[in-house]
């Protein structure tokens, strides 16, 4: 799968020309894939749904899927850390990565998403041949999407408000109110 709007995608450039600029007063901060109440792109939807089906069915990943990590972030605690930055002006010049402090395996974040919602399936990595093809994702998921979000903690002293199972647990209420409506 290519990366539809690459050619477009001139993010960096945009950070260095804000970082650039000595009359400006920037700071860079960069998101993760951020969930919970309002995530318009539902990133638990899709497990959840297939969890709705029972606990004998298992939750099925591509084995390379079930390996790859992606940074992501509760809506509140990205919300805190851009407060955070916007507040400290030692942030000006400074790069920051935002997100969850565990960068989780697919099939970690899926196994606490379980847990979450009260399922007690199985989550199975198979071969993607072995997958349904409604399941098989045009993805190289040998690139992973994981940040190192050490800088916003140890020099801003960023810690999340909202634990991570506590954030899954609102996320998958909040799905299921959504779903449910």
């Amino acid at each position: 799968m290519s990366f539809g709007y690459a050619h477009d995608y001139d993010k960096i450039l945009v950070e260095q020309t804000l970082l650039g600029d000595p009359e400006l007063l920037a700071t860079v901060v960069r998101l993760p894939a951020v969930y919970g109440p309002g995530d318009r792109q539902h990133r638990l939807r899709s497990y959840l749904q297939r969890m709705t089906i029972g606990a004998e069915v298992p939750v099925l990943l591509d084995e390379a899927q079930a390996r790859w990590r992606w940074t992501r972030g509760f809506v509140e605690n990205v919300a805190a850390a851009l407060a955070l930055v916007v507040r400290n002006r030692s942030s000006a010049g400074r790069v920051y990565n935002v997100g969850d402090e565990l960068t989780l395996t697919e099939r970690e974040w899926v196994v606490r998403i379980a847990a979450q919602a009260g399922w007690g399936g199985d989550v199975v990595a198979v071969p993607q041949a072995e997958l349904p093809p409604e399941l098989r994702q045009p993805f190289d998921w040998r690139y992973h999407l994981w940040t190192d979000t050490t800088a916003i903690r140890s020099e801003l002293g960023y810690v999340p408000t909202i634990p991570l199972d506590e954030a899954l647990r609102r996320t998958v209420d909040w799905e299921r109110s959504a779903h449910s409506s």
